[in-house]
């Protein structure tokens, strides 16, 4: 007799634990719609943007009227002949004497203040620390102290400037060089030295070195600079206003200020404030896109400089 297979036994495994469950936050706003938040910037928009859209559409009004629209004119920019921005001596010079202003100021501010971020990022000690602090300081200084202090310094100090264009100008760079020099030394601290130094070991001496590497790596921060001061200048008004001496020199803001408080408010004064706002406006766009353009493709930029360098040198 065969004995009868014996019946398989059973394994038993210890239960498996169940995992933690996650929890699930829900992905609605526990706190509800934000209305309150929403009305107030709704707010906000209108009561800021609707009288600039006012005045801007007003005027391209064919009548004086600032009240009653009476059909769509090009009138007070350039096709009446004697009170059109274009044919109004003192609103066609305050339109030449912003981007007279603007331009001056932005080609003497920016290479002062990227030598002076430079300087201060390469230079260490006392005398360094004080000139940024000096400059940081400007930041805080209100502007219009400091027109009144660059008013005595042209009237008592320093008589042979007299007010007027140049005086301006030496105004508004004193106060804007700061802006280059906190951007570009942000963006030094921000790319370092190791492509100066990689530069240096393949055999390019300093003018090399900053013309070459340093430069093109400064643009977007240069570039923006630039665009800053610009804008910065077409809608300033304080120093403009203390350093100008007649109304050939007054830019668009102080011509738009001493007519309206004067009473002297028109269409033509909308044109020439839409003039102002759009010259903003574009200055902003180019200097968005301009810096979209310089920034892009940054580290492989920074090798293609290097690249070239090593070609030229050998």
């Amino acid at each position: 007799m065969t004995a009868a297979p014996a019946a398989p036994t059973r394994q038993t495994t210890a239960p498996r634990a169940e995992p933690a469950r996650r929890i699930r936050w829900p992905r609605r706003n526990p706190w509800g719609h934000p209305w309150l938040l929403e009305g107030f910037t709704w707010l906000y928009l209108i009561w800021s943007l609707v009288p600039i859209v006012i005045a801007v559409l007003f005027s391209f009004n064919n009548g004086k009227s600032q009240s009653a629209w009476q059909g769509f004119s090009m009138r007070w920019y350039t096709t009446d002949p004697l009170q059109s921005v274009l044919h109004n001596p003192e609103l066609h010079a305050a339109v030449l004497q912003t981007f007279r202003l603007a331009a001056y100021t932005t080609v003497i501010a920016v290479p002062l203040g990227v030598a002076f971020a430079v300087g201060i990022n390469r230079w260490r000690g006392p005398i360094p620390a004080a000139a940024n602090f000096t400059m940081i300081l400007s930041f805080v200084v209100p502007e219009l102290i400091f027109g009144v202090a660059m008013f005595f310094v042209f009237t008592s100090l320093f008589t042979a400037i007299k007010l007027g264009t140049i005086a301006e100008t030496a105004g508004l760079v004193t106060w804007n060089v700061s802006w280059p020099a906190i951007i570009v030394q942000a963006r030094l601290a921000t790319i370092g030295r190791q492509y100066e130094e990689a530069a240096a070991d393949l055999g390019a001496n300093r003018p090399q070195t900053v013309r070459r590497v340093l430069l093109p790596l400064l643009s977007p921060a240069i570039f923006a600079s630039a665009v800053l001061i610009f804008s910065g200048v077409i809608d300033d008004f304080v120093l403009v206003d203390l350093l100008s001496s007649t109304a050939s020199t007054q830019p668009m803001s102080v011509i738009i200020y001493s007519n309206t408080r004067g009473g002297n408010s028109g269409p033509a004064l909308n044109a020439l404030g839409t003039i102002m706002l759009v010259m903003s406006f574009l200055v902003a766009l180019i200097g968005f896109v301009g810096y979209r353009w310089l920034t892009r493709g940054e580290r492989g930029g920074a090798t293609a400089a290097l690249t070239v360098l090593s070609g030229a040198e050998g």
